[in-house]
């Protein structure tokens, strides 16, 4: 099997089934049933202005509790059409159909989103005192967490009128730059040597894994290639996507391009810094492991397109019922309540899995709604880190099944806490995988991608962190940039990761230009890095206190974001003010590290 197979019939089964988010409707009265979702929530938004507008500073408790239970059932109505028609989409980004659909969900949506502007305006108007004497109602926990953050942005509100104007601005703005760029960056297809016809992006990328470096060494150049058809609209598309944040900051007064990313995660500019400055300063982590990966290959030095190469002949392939059974084992014999819940994943068609034409490249977890369940979506490829990728979405899925009984101003953390299940999950899975490890290079084959999932999701993140500060900056100090200023900037972050210990290429110059987390999500890359060192803190937890400690892990998945960040540490016993927290989740990634070193001595590898 390799990772270009696309006639798997047990994945191919594997596609998800969306009607639960417009009632049972069928595929072909998709559409009606989301006007008719659209329509009733935009009957209600109106009739919630009407009563509302003006008035929230006259509320009592149970008026505003009155008040906030009728927002969350218009915000879960708009959420479940919204919800299908970009879930939809992502399957199919070609489908001119599903692209128009999203569209008008969009713009009914803004319209929706218009209506109700007035009510958090008005709630961060009010004084301090009245605040928190409505805080403290009886009854209010469903929204308390979610009002008392609301009321942070009260420096960087604008006038009511001016709020309307940007939000439905926005939808010939950024949204519609950032859907260029989906559909863009979904259509990329690169020509292969041995390939019949072109093949996605991701599965391109999947040979960046092979044994054979001359495999590799071709896949980076055809990716290249494949990238420069449209690389000056996808210049040109984050150019205007930056303008327009550097003119949002501006008006909103945040003082630095990350503050409101810094503000919607409830982590302070220092503690966020402190992160960044401590991966920032065990840079030489990374770049030990390159040396020793590149003793493992028999090369003098890595090149940017050796850094995912299998080092051992371990990498095998992994069929997708295969796959299920382990994550699913993995899950179960931590908890029976998580592995039920991950068996109706698979049970029950909350999973997209197939490489498909048009498909979105990459994995997501969608919360949607908690009035009906998570989606997940794979672009699965038959290599053993797509299992733990699988493991990895999973547990943002139970993350989110959990997190649904705090409805929908709790269901989710702030993006800092956001990954934590999903490592966890994943964590899991390898220390299963490691356990059955039968020889030294086995273990050294697993320890090989853990330490590199490792490296990708903290060291490289805060590496693109980096990347996105030096283009926000430019880009505000400069004006427009040119694609070769984008090339600088981007190796120029690369560089500082990697050191001496791998070569950038030239080609490698371009490959920022299919992340879509910076066109679309500016800021959010550190989320990983703080998400997988607090995982495995949690992780570490788990190791001291054994089976007893899945209870206490329930409950942090269970409380959602109820609770400001540093109170759901505490549920699992994790002190987040610990100026010396980032450095023990580092130094859990230097043990594996040490544990490869090891593995490959005993192999007689070096």
């Amino acid at each position: 099997m390799t990772p270009e197979t696309v006639t798997d019939p047990d994945l191919q089964e594997v596609a998800w089934d969306l009607s639960d988010l417009i009632d049972g409707a069928a595929a072909e009265d998709a559409q009606a049933a989301v006007d008719t979702l659209l329509g009733e929530a935009q009957t209600r938004a109106e009739a919630f202005a009407a009563s509302y507008a003006g008035k929230v500073a006259s509320l009592d408790g149970p008026g505003l509790i009155a008040a906030m239970q009728e927002l969350a059932e218009i915000e879960e109505i708009a959420g479940r059409a919204g919800t299908y028609a970009h879930l939809s989409f992502s399957v199919d980004t070609a489908n001119p159909v599903f692209g128009a659909l999203l569209q008008r969900v969009e713009e009914k949506g803004t319209a929706i989103e218009t209506a109700l502007l007035f009510f958090h305006l008005e709630w961060a108007a009010l004084d301090d005192d009245r605040a928190e004497e409505l805080l403290a109602t009886d009854g209010l926990d469903f929204a308390r967490h979610h009002l008392a953050t609301a009321r942070r942005y009260r420096p960087h509100l604008l006038s009511e009128p001016e709020e309307k104007i940007l939000t439905e601005k926005a939808l010939s703005g950024r949204s519609a730059w950032v859907r260029l760029f989906e559909e863009q960056t979904a259509a990329i297809a690169v020509d292969l040597p041995e390939a019949d016809e072109p093949v996605a992006l991701d599965v391109a990328l999947s040979r960046l894994f092979d044994g054979d470096r001359s495999v590799r060494q071709q896949t980076a150049a055809a990716v290249t290639e494949a990238l420069q058809p449209g690389l000056r609209t996808r210049a040109y598309t984050f150019n205007t996507l930056l303008a327009d944040k550097m003119t949002d900051d501006r008006l909103r007064h945040y003082p630095h391009w990350l503050a409101s990313r810094n503000l919607s995660n409830e982590a302070s500019d220092e503690s966020v810094q402190a992160l960044i400055e401590a991966v920032r300063g065990r840079y030489e982590l990374p770049r030990r492991w390159y040396r020793l990966k590149a003793q493992l290959l028999g090369v003098d030095k890595l090149a940017d397109y050796d850094r995912m190469a299998a080092v051992t002949q371990d990498n095998e392939k992994v069929a997708w019922p295969d796959a299920k059974q382990i994550v699913l084992d993995s899950y179960t014999s931590f908890s029976d309540e998580l592995g039920a819940l991950v068996n109706r994943f698979f049970d029950e068609n909350w999973i997209d899995g197939p490489v498909r034409p048009g498909k979105r490249g990459g994995a997501f977890c969608s919360y949607g709604v908690p009035s009906v369940h998570p989606y997940v979506l794979l672009n699965y490829t038959y290599l053993r880190r797509d299992v733990l990728t699988l493991a990895h979405e999973l547990g943002h899925g139970v993350h989110a099944a959990l997190g649904s009984k705090q409805g929908v101003y709790h269901m989710a953390t702030p993006l800092t806490l956001a990954e934590t299940a999903s490592v966890f999950g994943e964590t899991l899975v390898f220390g299963r995988l490691l356990d059955a490890a039968p020889s030294a290079e086995s273990r050294l084959s697993l320890l090989a991608e853990s330490i590199e999932g490792s490296i990708a999701t903290v060291f490289r993140q805060v590496a693109m962190n980096r990347f996105e500060h030096l283009v926000h900056t430019a880009r505000r100090d400069e004006g427009e940039l040119s694609i070769d200023r984008f090339g600088e900037l981007w190796t120029n972050s690369q560089e500082e990761l990697l050191g001496d210990a791998v070569e950038v290429t030239d080609n490698y110059k371009s490959w920022w230009s299919y992340v879509p987390h910076f066109m679309a999500s500016p800021g959010y890359v550190y989320a990983y890095a703080y998400g997988q060192l607090l995982a495995l803190a949690v992780y570490g937890r788990y190791e001291e206190e054994g089976p007893g400690f899945a209870s206490s892990y329930l409950e942090l998945l269970s409380a959602g974001g109820s609770k400001s960040p540093e109170e759901l540490g505490a549920i699992v016993g994790i002190d987040l003010a610990d100026p010396g927290f980032w450095d023990k989740g580092l130094d859990i990634v230097e043990r594996k590290l040490d544990a490869a070193e090891a593995a490959a001595r005993e192999s007689g590898r070096i």
